[in-house]
C-alpha cells in the first residue's frame, strides 16, 4: 500500500522537463564502476522525489527504500528485487566535497546546477517573452548546531544562513546559499550579471528589469544595470532629508486622512543624488507619502524608468509593489524543506538548498503544464502535494509490470484524469 500515488504525475512531468537526468548530469561520480548498487540518477531522483512528497529527512529513506513506487519513479531497474539507497548512502552522496575522497567519491558542479536553472526557464517559453522582471529578495534559513559560517543576525535575532533568491515570474532562476555576517545585497551584481548574460544569449533583444526591495539599493548594483542596459525599480531606505522633501505631501496627505478617516495616499517624485557621494548620479526617486491611522508611512523607490512610462503612482502600485508575490515562491522553496540545512559544511547545504529548488521546479512544471486551466492552477507546493499527490493506493508487482490501483473514494478523481492528460496529451488515461 502507498499513499503517494500522484507522484506518478511528477514522473510525467519530469519526462516532459527531462530534469532529474540533467540533474544527475551535474555531479561528477568517481566510484569504481563495478561496486555501484544506486546510480547517480537513481539517488537524485529518490531525494528529489522525496522531498516533493513530504519526506524531508535521510532517516525516511530507511523505510521509503523499500516503497516499489518510489523505485518506479527514481527508475531502479529491478522494482521490488533490491531496495534503493538507505540513508547513509544519500549522506555520502550530500556530503561530497570539492575533491573526492576515500568515502565520498561524489561531488557537484556548481555551475553546471546554476545554468540548469535558467535552461528550464529558458526552455519553458517557445519564444523570447518581450520583458523579463529579475526579483531578487533574502531570507533567513535557521541554524541549530555548529554549521559552518554560522552567524547570529540581529535582525532575525537568530544564526541563520541568509540566502538570496532570484526568480523570473514563478521560474527560479538563482538559489545562493549564503553566511549572515555580511549585506543582504553581497554578491548579488555577480548573481545578476551572470543570469543576464545567459539569458541574452539566448534572447538579445529582451528587455530586462530588476525589482528589489531596499536591501537591494546599493551603487554597485545601480550602476551596473545603467551601464548594461537592464531597468531597475529597488526599494530606497527612508532619511530624513527625503522626509524633508515630500513635507507638503506628507501634509495633504495628513489632510485627506483627516477628512475621510481613511488611509490616505499621495504620490510625488523628484531628482535625488546623495549627498555623501554614494551614487554616481542624480536619479529619479518615486516618493509614497502615507497617512495611515496614528502614524505616517512614508516609502520611497529609485528606478530608471522614465515618467512617461511609468507615472510614480502606477510604477509604485502596480510594479513595484508586484515583487509581494516573489515571497510566495519563497514560501515554496521552505515548504519543499530549503531550510534543512544541518550539514556541517557550506558547501552540503548548498547541495540541499539545490535539492530543494530541484523539488520546487519539478512542482512548478506540475502546476504549469498538468495544472493549468485547472481548479489548481495557482495552487501552491503544499496544496498540490495535499490534494494530488498523497493519494492512497495498492501496488501489484509483476514480472513485467508495476499495477497501481487508486482509491476509488479519491474526489478529485477527474481533476487527476485531466491533468494526467494535459502532461500526456497523446496517452489515453486507460493506457
Amino acid at each position: 500500500m502507498t499513499s503517494d500515488a500522484g507522484a506518478v504525475l511528477l514522473r510525467e512531468t519530469d519526462r516532459r522537463l527531462n530534469l532529474l537526468p540533467r540533474l544527475a548530469a551535474c555531479l561528477e561520480d568517481h566510484r569504481q564502476p563495478w561496486l555501484i548498487s544506486h546510480t547517480i540518477q537513481e539517488m537524485v531522483a529518490q531525494r528529489v522525489y522525496g522531498l516533493a512528497l513530504g519526506y524531508e529527512d535521510l532517516s525516511d529513506h530507511d523505510q521509503l527504500r523499500e516503497d516499489p513506487l518510489l523505485a518506479v519513479l527514481s527508475g531502479k531497474a529491478r522494482v521490488g528485487a533490491e531496495p534503493l539507497a538507505g540513508k547513509s548512502t544519500l549522506n555520502r552522496l550530500e556530503l561530497g566535497g570539492e575533491q573526492p575522497s576515500r568515502y565520498k567519491k561524489i561531488r557537484y558542479r556548481l555551475e553546471a546546477l546554476d545554468d540548469l536553472l535558467i535552461q528550464v526557464f529558458l526552455e519553458a517559453h517557445p519564444e523570447a517573452p518581450p520583458q523579463i522582471v529579475l526579483d531578487l529578495d533574502t531570507t533567513d534559513l535557521p541554524l541549530e548546531g555548529h554549521q559552518e559560517g554560522r552567524f547570529f543576525h540581529g535582525y532575525y535575532d537568530c544564526y541563520c544562513y541568509l540566502p538570496l533568491y532570484i526568480f523570473a515570474g514563478e521560474h527560479l532562476l538563482c538559489a545562493r546559499l549564503r553566511t549572515a555576517d555580511q549585506d543582504a545585497a553581497a554578491g548579488s551584481t555577480d548573481e545578476v550579471e551572470r543570469i543576464v548574460g545567459r539569458i541574452r544569449a539566448a534572447w538579445p533583444e529582451v528587455r530586462i528589469l530588476v525589482r528589489a526591495d531596499s536591501g537591494f539599493c546599493r551603487e554597485e548594483l545601480l550602476q551596473w544595470c545603467e551601464d548594461n542596459g537592464v531597468h531597475y525599480v529597488i526599494g530606497f531606505a527612508r532619511n530624513q532629508r527625503l522626509r524633508r522633501t515630500i513635507e507638503p505631501q506628507m501634509r495633504q496627505a495628513a489632510q485627506i486622512h483627516q477628512q475621510t478617516g481613511k488611509p490616505a495616499r499621495v504620490f510625488t517624485e523628484f531628482s535625488y543624488q546623495t549627498i555623501t557621494g554614494s551614487w554616481s548620479r542624480s536619479r529619479r526617486v518615486v516618493a509614497k507619502a502615507e497617512q495611515l491611522d496614528g502614524k505616517e508611512n512614508p516609502r520611497f523607490v529609485v528606478t530608471s524608468l522614465s515618467a512617461q512610462e511609468w507615472p510614480a503612482q502606477r510604477l509604485y502600485e502596480e510594479l513595484y509593489c508586484a515583487r509581494g508575490e516573489m515571497e510566495n515562491r519563497i514560501k515554496e522553496q521552505l515548504s519543499l524543506f530549503a531550510y534543512r540545512v544541518s550539514a556541517e559544511t557550506m558547501r552540503a547545504n548548498q547541495l540541499r538548498v539545490y535539492f530543494a529548488a530541484m523539488a520546487y521546479l519539478l512542482t512548478h512544471g506540475l502546476r504549469r503544464l498538468g495544472l493549468q486551466g485547472t481548479e489548481l492552477e495557482r495552487a501552491q507546493a503544499t496544496t498540490i502535494r495535499l490534494r494530488l499527490l498523497k493519494i492512497g493506493a495498492q501496488i501489484r508487482i509483476r514480472v513485467r509490470r508495476v499495477w497501481l490501483s487508486m482509491a476509488s473514494s479519491y474526489p478529485l478523481q477527474a481533476l487527476f484524469g485531466q491533468v494526467y492528460r494535459n502532461l500526456r496529451p497523446a496517452v489515453a488515461l486507460g493506457r
